[in-house]
């Protein structure tokens, strides 16, 4: 038999165990935007390193960061002249808010309708996981490999890889490696498979206008001081001109241009509108749906704060006003340079009198990659035999903030995979991931390192 057919039955006969493993590893609350979590995400990286020890015999240590630790695990039996691929991933997970639109537990897997229901299901845990049972499976079944595997688990590139980039340059030696996997991206259908060649880069920031001391009666002020929650949507009015283009100057300057039509995009407008309920399409008027989410820059307002909100009313004009904002880039635009721009952008806009603060929280440059290299081929020929369908390319509108730093400081040839759907809820309440594409990627995983 094939190896794939050695691998599907491994699978049937081990799955009860790979869910209930995979049920505990979605139970950890590894929450890395909140410090309150901390001693979570210890929990589930010591859990990690023990499963992958137990299970894989990899060599793995859990490699200490100024944030969450680092699960690293190497298997290097091929020798020191084969090529080594580095698999990244991660086991944090964005914020369960708002909780009541939950329909279940999101730290209590429950399966429905064939999906598994939990934070981090799909993003990242669910991808990782499979990645990590591909080792298992192919070490149980004495499958031999012609390459040496690393793991790269990190643990929060939900709050833009902090400790990992400020370990990186200690880490070289470490992570060397000829080819980066990363496994956190999806399909170009639910019946296409997809190699994501180009992710967008990020910056965030958090932007703090201030007009008094404190939060002042209304009705006593009103009239009298002005409320930094007008001001703060005065300015944000500003940065789109009526045809949705960024009004920041500088904003677009460095952009490179690529070639968009070498790449696929999953969307028409009208299925994009009627599959995700939205009433309007947003982004720069005149450019396609591809262009808009994949190679074009934007601006948007992930929140904002000021005054009160909760039940009831309470009549106050707020001593300060937030939004928190994040800028995806494209090739060439530099996070530092774009939140300088910002910063001018809203200091010489703002009324006067009101003291603005601009807090970068993140960012990193967009990425990308060639489908022609050895990783590349590899990957499309395992998705092609596991899903029956040749393989598009794809770029993501998202980021992974770590990556291109790891591209630069390792010298590696990068390619992304994976089994999400745009459907799966990643970020928001009743996040899902199935079974049937678990096991597709664990396949993939296990043909793809065969094939390098």
């Amino acid at each position: 038999m094939p190896s794939i057919e050695h691998l599907k039955q491994w699978m049937h006969e081990h799955r009860k165990a790979v869910r209930e493993d995979f049920f505990a590893f979605l139970r950890f609350k590894s929450i890395s935007a909140d410090p309150a979590f901390s001693k979570d995400l210890e929990r589930c990286a010591e859990w990690l390193k023990n499963y992958l020890e137990r299970h894989t015999k990899m060599v793995v240590e859990l490699v200490p960061t100024e944030g969450a630790p680092l699960v690293y695990a190497e298997e290097m039996s091929a020798g020191k002249d084969a090529p080594t691929v580095l698999i990244y991933g991660h086991y944090d997970v964005q914020p369960v808010d708002p909780l009541e639109l939950w329909d279940s537990d999101p730290f209590e897997p429950e399966e429905r309708d064939g999906h598994i229901y939990a934070r981090g299901a799909q993003d990242d845990k669910g991808q990782i996981f499979y990645a990590m049972i591909a080792m298992r499976a192919m070490r149980e079944l004495g499958i031999g490999l012609s390459v040496n595997v690393k793991f790269c688990i990190e643990g929060e590139e939900e709050s833009s890889s902090r400790g990992l980039s400020k370990s990186l340059p200690k880490l070289m030696k470490k992570l060397a490696s000829d080819f980066l996997l990363v496994i956190d991206f999806g399909l170009f259908d639910k019946n296409t498979p997809a190699i994501t060649l180009g992710a967008r880069g990020i910056a965030a920031f958090a932007v703090i206008l201030r007009g008094s001391k404190s939060d002042l009666h209304s009705g006593m002020h009103g009239g009298l001081a002005y409320n930094p929650n007008r001001a703060l949507v005065e300015v944000l009015a500003q940065v789109w001109d009526a045809n949705g283009r960024i009004q920041i100057e500088g904003f677009y300057e460095d952009i490179e241009k690529v070639d968009e039509k070498a790449f696929a995009f999953g969307y028409e407008e009208e299925a994009y509108c009627r599959e995700f309920g939205v009433g309007r399409i947003g982004g720069e008027r005149g450019k396609t749906m591809k262009e808009r989410n994949g190679f074009c820059p934007t601006f948007e307002i992930n929140g904002m704060s000021g005054g009160y909100t909760g039940r009831g009313f309470k009549t106050v004009i707020p001593a300060l006003s937030l939004a928190k904002i994040s800028c995806r880039l494209v090739p060439n635009q530099d996070p530092k340079k774009i939140g300088k721009a910002l910063e001018k952008f809203f200091h010489e806009r703002v009324a006067q009198g009101i003291v603005v603060e601009i807090k970068q929280l993140g960012g990193e440059k967009a990425f990308r990659s060639r489908p022609d290299s050895l990783l590349g081929k590899a990957v499309a020929e395992a998705c092609r035999e596991v899903c029956g369908k040749a393989c598009k390319n794809i770029v993501s509108g998202g980021s992974i903030p770590i990556i291109a730093e790891m591209i630069e400081a390792l010298g590696v040839e990068v390619i992304g995979m994976g089994y999400g759907l745009a459907t799966d809820a990643i970020h928001a309440p009743n996040e899902r991931f199935d079974f049937q594409r678990f096991e597709k990627g664990f396949l993939t995983v296990a043909r793809a390192l065969e094939m390098v």
